[in-house]
């Protein structure tokens, strides 16, 4: 069943690469007494997501943090080397953080999963964005495959 809105974001971790070194981050905890817009993408370096949806949230950064979002956050299936290398590649530092959900863990506990093994990419996230208030789901969008327009920044600035 997947997440909804009204629904307190799960306890999973995810993993995050900077210039020092790796580490964990929780959700649930990270979201607590913040405004969070999340996106997620089925893949870094894949064309809809760095040409279409990822750019939607560089371009809406400021704009959403000046309603009042406190950190955005971008989610693929990765590892955090692929995910450190593609936010450095689109310029994401300082506006969005990069969260590597290498095992799938974040996505299945949402229930927003895909199988994109037709593409060699096997089990997937979904393409979703979702705003949490302080580790609820306030807003959330989810697309058929191919599609971005649905989970754009621009549609989550309208849920502010």
């Amino acid at each position: 069943m997947a997440i909804a809105v009204g629904d307190k974001v799960p306890s999973v971790s995810v993993w995050t690469k900077n210039e020092d070194g790796i580490s964990t981050l929780d959700v649930a905890e990270f979201c607590s007494g913040k405004t969070v817009a999340l996106f997620a993408v089925p893949g870094a370096f894949t064309p809809t997501c760095q040409e279409q949806h990822f750019p939607s949230f560089k371009s809406n950064a400021a704009a959403l943090k000046n309603k009042g979002v406190d950190a955005i956050a971008c989610m693929s299936v990765n590892d955090p080397f692929v995910m450190q290398a593609w936010g450095k590649l689109l310029d994401a530092e300082g506006d969005i953080m990069m969260l590597a959900d290498a095992e799938c863990e974040l996505a299945t506990a949402f229930g927003l999963t895909m199988d994109a093994s037709g593409a060699g990419l096997r089990q997937r996230a979904s393409r979703f964005s979702m705003l949490i208030k302080d580790g609820v789901v306030t807003a959330l969008h989810t697309e058929e495959a191919g599609g971005y327009e649905q989970s754009s920044a621009e549609v989550l600035l309208n849920d502010i």
